[in-house]
């Protein structure tokens, strides 16, 4: 079956069906897309050593049964994405010894159980990309995937995950620094991410995206100070959750975030000042915590003045809100006299400026005529002429209404 065949791309068709098993036959088969499409049924299981694919894409399908054992087969593996199917059963301990593998996507599917402690081994240290949302795990974070150097997309969101967030995940070293070998398939490797509130799809620009994503689980305690470490997240979502405790008073250090989200958790405390310090973000959401204290100012924060992102916080006072801290009446009425103040200042300057005005220019003229005699000659005998002429203007004006006012009495 087309044995020298070693691209494979059907995706975005309206294929339907079931996938045959022959495809597992094709040694030389190195990249499989056929996601987005209508293909029902289970996934062949009949992978085997000697497969040279490096890139599996059945995502978006109808797809179901368990993961096939059978892919741990292929060594080679470096793109797995079987994300928004029917896949249901555990994540099978077989792909452990995939060790090229750098992407792996099983989001929206039906799995559960624990996530396996193996995905932060040695032998899938090049991992840089997890996705295992909205599906059915328990237990907690596995403190291994804190070895994955170069992870910079994480996203566990819409699980059952408890316990707490491990302080480790500093040691994400690609969310610290740039020394990273992460790469990106071409326009094969595509990825479906929640930012901002909305699906974004990524595929040439996705070694750019560095993202964390826990949210809508169970998860409790509080945010760890090391997350504050991460200095290149661009988008950080912990909503949903019970966290409790403050803010980290250092999160204005993750000065490349774009989105966060903090909601609906328990949190208390003050926001911290540093968080205004945050110029590249354009998406906020601190709603239904405990938060009090004066919301933080700052040129960043202004921008973001969303009722929304600051609701259900009953003791957060400040701009935007309509809600008044302690002292702001004091405060405006001083500002309010200040102005009056001011007010009254300009007018006597105003005034003081007319009058000096008026005697600069008095005195001006005044010493002119005095120091100058023949402009004082001349100014005299400019009203003198002036003079004579309004009085014989208003000669020549009497004479006509008496000669009128005699000559209307005559014919009376």
């Amino acid at each position: 079956m087309m044995p020298n065949l070693y691209i494979l791309s059907l995706f975005e068709n309206h294929l339907n069906g079931t996938i045959p098993s022959s495809i597992c036959n094709m040694q030389n088969l190195e990249y499989l897309s056929i996601r987005s499409n209508q293909f029902s049924g289970e996934f062949p299981h009949a992978w085997s050593v000697g497969s040279k694919i490096l890139l599996l894409d059945v995502g978006h399908n109808n797809l179901s049964g368990n993961i096939p054992t059978s892919l741990g087969l292929l060594s080679s593996l470096e793109v797995l994405k079987l994300n928004n199917n029917n896949f249901s059963g555990e994540i099978p301990d077989s792909l452990q010894n995939c060790s090229s593998l750098r992407s792996l996507d099983l989001g929206h599917n039906k799995l559960f159980g624990n996530i396996p402690l193996w995905i932060g081994g040695s032998n899938v240290s090049l991992l840089y990309r997890l996705q295992l949302r909205s599906n059915i795990f328990i237990g907690h974070i596995p403190q291994q995937l804190c070895n994955l150097r170069n992870l910079h997309i994480l996203d566990l969101s819409h699980n059952n995950l408890s316990s707490t967030i491990p302080k480790c995940l500093d040691n994400l070293s690609l969310l610290v620094n740039n020394n990273s070998n992460a790469f990106v398939m071409g326009s094969l490797e595509q990825a479906t991410l929640t930012l901002k509130g909305a699906e974004l799809v990524y595929n040439t620009t996705l070694n750019l995206v560095k993202n964390i994503d826990l949210s809508s689980n169970n998860l409790q305690g509080e945010i760890p100070e090391e997350i504050s470490n991460l200095i290149l997240l661009g988008t950080l979502n912990l909503s949903m959750n019970q966290l409790t405790g403050k803010i980290p008073s250092k999160i204005g250090n993750l000065h490349l975030l774009e989105t966060l989200d903090f909601s609906y958790n328990h949190l208390s405390g003050h926001i911290p000042q540093s968080l205004s310090s945050l110029t590249s973000l354009s998406h906020l959401n601190l709603s239904y915590n405990n938060l009090t204290g004066r919301i933080p100012s700052g040129s960043q924060l202004q921008t973001l003045n969303d009722l929304s992102i600051y609701m259900n916080n009953p003791s957060l006072c400040g701009i935007p809100l309509s809600t008044n801290c302690p002292g702001d009446d004091t405060f405006l009425a001083k500002g309010a006299n200040d102005k009056n103040d001011d007010g009254n200042h300009d007018k006597l300057w105003f005034y003081v400026s007319v009058v000096l005005g008026f005697i600069v220019g008095f005195l001006g003229i005044c010493g002119t005529l005095i120091l100058k005699t023949s402009w004082r000659y001349a100014y005299f005998q400019f009203f003198d002429n002036i003079k004579d002429k309004v009085a014989l203007a208003i000669a020549l004006k009497v004479a006509c209404f008496k000669r009128i006012f005699f000559d209307s009495t005559m014919y009376m």
